[in-house]
């Protein structure tokens, strides 16, 4: 069975820092590639980062410079850092896994707050 399974979220002033985590169970986690979106109020889900099993990584320009996703194969983890905190980085952060023959697969989103 698969899971993806979000953690890390919660509330944080402007400038603030937040480390999200995306723990995999269930498929290969060495060979997907592996992503965070989000999705704020009233607004479409939107690709944030994403790292191939290589571990290149891009990132939207919104968070360029900001924002750090890293993946850990041991622990079938990836994280997501996130630095100076915006108030428009408000949202729900989704994890997504997909590789070549499967997926993808959604996990069940953590909240991201950021106000003073």
């Amino acid at each position: 069975q698969v899971q993806l399974l979000e953690s890390g979220g919660g509330w944080v002033q402007p400038g603030g820092s937040l480390r999200l985590s995306c723990a995999a169970s269930g498929f290969t986690f060495r060979t997907a590639v592996m992503s965070w979106y989000r999705q704020a109020p009233g607004e479409a889900r939107e690709l944030i980062s994403a790292v191939n099993p290589g571990g290149g990584a891009n990132y939207a320009d919104s968070v360029k410079g900001r924002f750090t996703i890293s993946r850990d194969i041991a622990k079938n983890t990836v994280y997501l850092q996130m630095n100076s905190l915006k108030p428009e980085d408000t949202g729900v952060y989704y994890c997504n896994a997909a590789g070549i023959l499967y997926g993808p697969y959604w996990g069940q989103g953590t909240q991201v707050t950021v106000s003073s």
